[in-house]
């Protein structure tokens, strides 16, 4: 196949890496990619590891010249199948592809993604795009959301991670981690609550966001800064994880977090709230440490605390029964070729 990657958003987010990812996957398995982006991090690397990428303006909603553009593009490229975000790429590329008879492949990173608009509706029921979503819980909210769209039209195909080739031994003091933004959603002080009394134990918050002042004050006021450690914007999130014991979610609102696939990847025992997909990935062998959506600080701090006191030899089966979900649920390469089953069918 020759897939073109159409993606006019201007920040980077879960869904360029989520590109960037099964594009590589498609080039192994000996399909052509295509990109098309606004100037930036992105397009670079797709560069760089794809060997194509085509900068954009993509101007205004429906704007004939990109269209055009666009449909000259696809036309030289040969392109077979089309996969674009949920901004301008639309109502540009996609009235392209949708003009020369190429398949459309909308990708959902949300349930919300998309508002419900009567313009939006009508452009979605001329081009007719087949949407992709991450995991089950995301595509029944986007149906919920946009009751107009036809269920044949809506597949799931989970992000994947290629897990670690093995666990690391536990470390002492344990090593907790949340690689997260610093915002309100991801309730890092229910975390730093939690903390409060147990030993053996040090957490690393990965991230930055619009509260690092405001939870490195909390983490002070509460009196566990002694064991708590705000490593900032990491770019190599990986070697962090491979360090750590345990991984903690306490988010109230997510889809299918890509923290807790790197970390299960890496074979990281993980805390987490019971929210979005997390359960469509979550092994039974680990569901002690799958708390309700509403659980708050004492029920954080018990769960930690029995990881915390687990004997090495517990904790690393923990680990490696993360790690083998990972193989077992989402692994890349299983991922990769469902998708690209799925994209056969389209055409």
């Amino acid at each position: 196949m020759r897939i073109a990657w159409v993606n006019a958003t201007k920040k980077w987010g879960g869904v360029k890496t989520w590109f960037l990812t099964f594009a590589r996957e498609m080039r192994e398995l000996g399909h052509k990619n295509f990109v098309w982006a606004r100037p930036g991090v992105f397009l670079d690397r797709c560069r760089e590891e794809l060997g194509h990428g085509k900068a954009v303006s993509f101007g205004p909603d429906f704007n004939p010249l990109s269209v055009a553009r666009f449909m000259a593009a696809f036309t030289r490229a040969r392109i077979d199948v089309l996969i674009i975000n949920v901004g301008k790429d639309l109502t540009t590329a996609g009235i392209a592809a949708r003009l020369l008879g190429i398949p459309v492949v909308q990708r959902i990173g949300l349930p919300g993604d998309i508002a419900f608009k009567p313009r939006t509706r009508r452009v979605h029921e001329w081009i007719r795009p087949h949407f992709l979503c991450p995991c089950q819980f995301i595509a029944d909210g986007f149906q919920r959301n946009l009751p107009y769209v036809h269920p044949e039209d809506v597949h799931v195909v989970l992000n994947g991670k290629i897990p670690a080739e093995a666990c690391p031994p536990p470390g002492k003091p344990r090593e907790l981690v949340m690689t997260a933004q610093l915002i309100k959603t991801k309730r890092h002080e229910v975390v730093l609550e939690a903390m409060k009394g147990l030993k053996n134990c040090r957490l690393n918050i990965v991230g930055t966001g619009d509260r690092d002042d405001e939870l490195a004050a909390l983490s002070q006021q509460l009196g566990v800064d002694d064991h708590v450690h705000f490593s900032g914007f990491s770019t190599d999130v990986n070697s962090i994880l491979a360090g750590s014991d345990v991984f903690v979610l306490a988010s109230t609102s997510e889809g299918l977090p890509n923290t807790l696939l790197e970390a299960m990847a890496c074979g990281v025992l993980p805390v987490c709230r019971d929210v979005g997909g997390v359960r469509e990935v979550w092994p039974e062998a680990l569901n002690e440490f799958l708390l309700p959506r509403d659980a708050g600080p004492a029920e954080f701090h018990a769960a930690l605390k029995k990881v915390v006191e687990l004997s090495d030899d517990s904790l690393q089966k923990y680990k490696e029964q993360a790690r083998i979900a990972c193989g077992e649920r989402f692994h890349l390469k299983k991922q990769a070729v469902e998708f690209e089953a799925w994209l056969k069918g389209l055409l």
